[in-house]
């Protein structure tokens, strides 16, 4: 395991923690919010803050960066829309009568999840509410959204055919323990996901396969078919509540208050990998590059080798837990409760692994190579042992 790492920097501008880090998809900006009611624009290129956005009555929850535009939301049951370069307030989403805790952006549609037992749908352009998704009876903590052309087949689609305005659907999970999906047009619902005892903190979906992935206080996560609502497998090897989820190539990593991660093969079920290490529980991870970071309630940032499950470093520095990490040009970006927002360089960790998957596929590649040789001079055998049996 290589040294504990230092911060290339530490930025101290929030007077509050950081509930949430988003990153821009040019990858060139970065979006925090804050208990203290700000949200604040930082450049990936210098490290600085550009950007200060004031007007929030109460604490932001949660923050979504876009390249031009930056929206937050708050405990004051309002979403606002920023401009990135001039920082003006663009937009105020009202009609919330609850703190509002996650917001998804998906085409122009805007997407919002709150302790009023609603979420609801938003013209991104205009502060106009489109829809609103009623049926849960508690709070909507988590948000996916999908079109139903990646997921149904032609003849599936004529069954829905008043549906036909708009193929859009949107996934919530509740603390009611059920996750719901809704058709975006009509506000209608399509699916209730039933079989959690615990309630729903977070959703991952992977619409090509048709799967949606659920972690639940009850300790477990749960496989659904989107489209039948079938529940498909259950995983249930954790002894905490299920904070976090990642899915990569088909392989799903889970984070859990019983201070683990573990990684499940998504196709069976089965889990390949613990990686232990942590003090407290784990509230954030992010897979990069054959390594996985993770963020802990014990204040430090680790990264493990995904394949094998060693600790490769850890980052302290932070006072406070981790709520949230990006990954941008090898360098690492830790969000605290602290209130600060901390930059690593992970470019030695990233060689590391690189040579290390290079040796492995070579060695891979001499052990097929071996293996071919093998087959071919055992068909050859054949051959000659049938020629001489006259077959």
């Amino acid at each position: 395991m290589g040294n504990s790492g230092s911060a290339v920097k530490v930025c101290t501008d929030h007077q509050g923690g950081i509930n949430w880090l988003s990153l821009s998809p040019d990858g060139q900006r970065l979006l925090t919010g804050s208990e203290d009611g700000t949200a604040r624009l930082w450049s990936t290129a210098d490290s600085q803050c550009h950007g200060h956005f004031q007007g929030h009555e109460s604490y932001i929850t949660f923050c979504h960066l876009e390249n031009e535009a930056a929206f937050t939301c708050s405990a004051d049951h309002t979403i606002r829309k920023w401009d990135v370069m001039t920082g003006q307030c663009l937009a105020i989403y009202r009609g919330h009568t609850s703190i509002v805790n996650r917001i998804l952006v998906a085409k122009d549609y805007l997407f919002s999840g709150s302790y009023d037992r609603t979420a609801r749908c938003w013209s991104v352009d205009k502060e106009k509410q489109i829809q609103e998704f009623r049926g849960h009876r508690n709070c909507v903590l988590t948000l996916a959204h999908y079109s139903s052309r990646d997921v149904l087949e032609e003849e599936e689609e004529e069954e829905e055919e008043e549906e036909k305005v708009s193929r859009d659907l949107l996934v919530t999970g509740s603390t009611d323990c059920t996750v719901k999906v809704w058709w975006v047009s009509s506000g209608r619902c399509y699916q209730t996901l039933l079989g959690h005892t615990g309630a729903v903190l977070c959703l991952i979906l992977d619409a090509p396969n048709r799967e949606l992935f659920s972690g639940s206080t009850d300790y477990t996560i749960r496989t659904w078919n989107i489209v039948t609502g079938e529940q498909l497998k259950v995983f249930k090897e954790h002894q905490g509540s299920v904070i976090c989820l990642e899915l990569v190539n088909r392989h799903l990593y889970s984070g859990s208050a019983d201070r683990t991660v573990k990684c499940w093969l998504a196709d069976t079920g089965e889990r390949i990998q613990t990686y232990k290490a942590h003090k407290h529980s784990v509230s954030t991870l992010k897979y990069h590059a054959g390594i996985l970071f993770t963020g802990s309630g014990d204040a430090c940032a680790r990264a493990f080798n995904s394949r094998s499950g060693v600790l490769q470093k850890i980052f302290r520095g932070h006072k406070f837990i981790i709520n949230c990490i990006q990954i941008h040009n090898e360098l690492l970006y830790t969000a605290s409760h602290d209130g600060t927002l901390r930059i690593w360089d992970i470019r030695g960790i990233c060689k590391r692994n690189k040579r290390r998957l290079k040796k492995e596929r070579s060695a891979q590649g001499r052990s097929s190579q071996k293996g071919s040789l093998s087959r071919l001079f055992n068909n050859k055998v054949g051959c000659m042992v049938q020629q001489e049996n006259g077959e």
